[in-house]
């Protein structure tokens, strides 16, 4: 889904998201595809994600802590 951006949303690369998720790229990429994940497009046609999203997607995935 592409949408624009507001002026000061900060916005993160496929890489950035992927490292907070432990995931590659590609998924990330995917994942907007899907509609998972919004995305918006720069100029150059690379995508970028709202950190807003992202984080309040982060916070809906259960942790997976082993208990010691």
């Amino acid at each position: 889904m592409n949408t624009r951006a507001t002026e000061s949303e900060p916005l993160l690369t496929p890489a950035e998201v992927a490292a907070m998720f432990r995931v590659d790229p590609k998924t990330v990429t995917r994942w907007a595809k899907a509609g998972k994940l919004s995305s918006i497009r720069t100029l150059g046609g690379h995508r970028r994600y709202r950190e807003s999203e992202v984080r309040e997607l982060l916070g809906t995935i259960p942790s997976q802590r082993t208990p010691n």
